[in-house]
């Protein structure tokens, strides 16, 4: 297997621990900040719906799917960056596990 030369492993390790914070973070604020701060929000409507209540009901929920899909083409980015391939690794791997 080839080995990844450290700086190279750290940066990658780096860019895919802040990303995961920065997610953290959104998560954090969607599904937290909303019910901490519904009071202030109870003026503002969505759909018809007090803003407070749709994000507690549907708008968290499509965020963190939202957040999911972003997650998913930003790390492949990101693979692709430091040359992490799907492909490579399952021609590596490829007669070294069993099948069950």
């Amino acid at each position: 297997m080839k080995q990844i030369d450290k700086k190279v492993a750290d940066s990658y390790f780096r860019e895919r621990v802040r990303l995961i914070v920065i997610f953290l973070i959104i998560w954090f604020i969607v599904s937290f900040g909303v019910v901490m701060f519904a009071e202030s929000f109870k003026n503002m409507t969505f759909n018809g719906f007090p803003f407070h209540y749709f994000m507690g009901a549907q708008g968290a929920i499509v965020t963190f799917i939202v957040l999911l899909f972003i997650n998913a083409k930003v790390s492949d980015n990101i693979d692709k960056k430091y040359g992490i391939s799907e492909e490579k690794n399952e021609q590596l791997s490829a007669g070294k596990a069993l099948d069950h």
